[in-house]
């Protein structure tokens, strides 16, 4: 049987136009978000210093701009699958840029702070629409290439962000890292107006649901506060257990009113399929070996080995480089065989990498650093393409958005998770950096748990299956 808004026809959704004018359309956007996310980490001090900001008020600059990112993201979703990718691309797309200016004009941190929240919710409009674009433009044959394309961008522009912001804050001071995007962002509208296929709506027979907006809102805000206050203050401060708590239930009130309405924000058939499930389950530890690893990595290097930002983005190079390669090597691997073969490999890959960083000493050689670091952004690349496969490849097509947001929600929620869960790891005073012994002995423990994380993943791995969507062109 076929009810209202659970199947659309295959003609309704198949591909249009040169899949891959859309990819090289949405390549600048989808980088721009990526560096946006670590590029930042770097300008910290020299915000500081220019706008009179505490460390407190500075924490604020990156995770203001993760929780606008991940409290959005599903929303956003669903509204590129209700009126369209490209038009909410375009509109995410002008937003970023028009923001990134703003703030580079900011006169107090308070100021900037609030524009990157909102920088963060035209950042959530733009991912979710540029993979949903790629979904419903690529034939399901070439659909790994083109995640893997698109993972590689990612990938490459976050790991590539330290180094970028080192050198244009030495160069042209902190504003840079934002300005940046202005020109990138034109060159990304240019590219869109001109290659982007027409605007179609994938789901545009739903009606919006309010409730569940806010709902989702209200809890992905909140783990993400509690995930960013609690390895600081302890999780019994009211800081971080008020919001984890209210994150808690306003999921569960979400839940229940997803499965008791007829229009929901997320169905939650989606999570049936096998394969999307443990994809989303991936995405997460995918995402707390990178970005928990560069974290405290960029510390190790800065810190304890004294290099500037800019050296040590160099160290991180090769991390960079091997996961622009294998994302689309993986994705070929994908298109021609399993799911499973080419994301457990990348898994065991990242984690034998990791575990190789959790041996680091304060005068570990600089080769022997960027042999590890290869090594884990070989695996990393993998594992992301496949777990973007896994989400948005299993998905029907016109719940490409959804999906697609459900891959960055997963991946901004493991970014998170994967900097509480290591510094849990570290001592309290072990990333001040007054004690280099301190640090060491908790960056082992912490780059530990990674590996542990990262090899445990490999497990329900092994059960990735290709499905086809009751609605993907076949």
């Amino acid at each position: 049987m076929t009810t209202p808004n659970t199947r659309a026809p295959a003609e309704a959704h198949a591909p249009t136009g040169n899949p891959w004018h859309t990819l090289v359309a949405v390549a600048f956007g989808v980088m721009m978000v990526g560096l946006d996310g670590t590029i930042v980490a770097v300008a910290n001090p020299a915000i500081g210093a220019g706008l009179g900001a505490s460390m407190d008020q500075l924490q604020w600059v990156l995770h203001g701009y993760l929780l606008g990112l991940a409290a959005f993201l599903v929303t956003a979703g669903r509204l590129g699958d209700r009126f369209g990718h490209r038009r909410t691309y375009t509109v995410g797309l002008v937003g970023f840029v028009a923001t990134s200016v703003v703030i580079a004009l900011a006169p107090t941190v308070a100021a900037l702070v609030a524009l990157r929240v909102l920088q963060g919710i035209f950042g959530a409009l733009l991912i979710p629409a540029a993979m949903g674009l790629l979904r419903t433009s690529f034939p399901p044959e070439k659909l790994g290439r083109a995640f893997g394309a698109a993972s590689a961008l990612i990938s490459t522009a976050t790991a590539a962000g330290p180094f970028v912001g080192g050198v244009l804050v030495d160069t042209f001071g902190w504003e840079a890292v934002f300005l940046v995007n202005l020109p990138v962002g034109i060159l990304a509208f240019a590219l869109g107006l001109r290659l982007l296929p027409p605007n179609r709506a994938t789901d545009s027979s739903t009606r919006t649901d309010p409730l569940g907006i806010v709902l989702i809102g209200l809890s992905m805000f909140g783990l993400v506060r509690a995930l960013v206050e609690g390895p600081h203050r302890g999780w019994a401060d009211p800081a971080a257990a008020l919001p984890l708590g209210g994150a808690l239930l306003a999921g569960a009130v979400f839940v229940w009113w997803q499965r008791s309405t007829d229009h929901p924000l997320l169905p939650l058939e989606l999570f049936a399929n096998r394969t999307l499930s443990i994809g989303a389950v991936l995405m997460i530890c995918m995402a707390i070996g990178l970005m928990g690893t560069l974290f405290y990595a960029t510390f190790y290097l800065q810190d304890v080995r004294g290099l500037a930002p800019a050296q040590a983005g160099l160290v991180l190079l090769p991390m960079t480089a091997m996961m622009a390669v294998t994302s689309p090597l993986a994705g070929r691997v994908l298109d021609r065989a399993s799911l499973a073969a080419p994301t457990v490999l990348g898994l065991l890959a990242a984690a034998a990498g990791v575990f190789l960083l959790s041996r680091l000493e304060q005068d570990t050689a600089v080769l022997s650093m960027t042999g590890a670091f290869a090594l884990l952004g070989a695996g990393l690349g993998a594992v992301m393409t496949g777990a973007t496969a896994a989400i948005v490849g299993s998905a029907p097509v016109r719940l490409a958005g959804v999906a697609s947001a459900l891959q960055q929600a997963a991946m901004q929620l493991g970014g998170s998770l994967g900097t509480a869960l290591l510094g849990a790891m570290m001592a309290a005073d072990a990333v001040s950096g007054t004690d280099p012994a301190v640090f060491m002995d908790g960056l082992g423990r912490a780059f530990t748990l990674a590996a542990a994380v990262l090899l445990a993943a490999a497990v329900p791995a092994l059960f990735l299956r290709r499905r086809t969507p009751v609605d993907q062109v076949v």
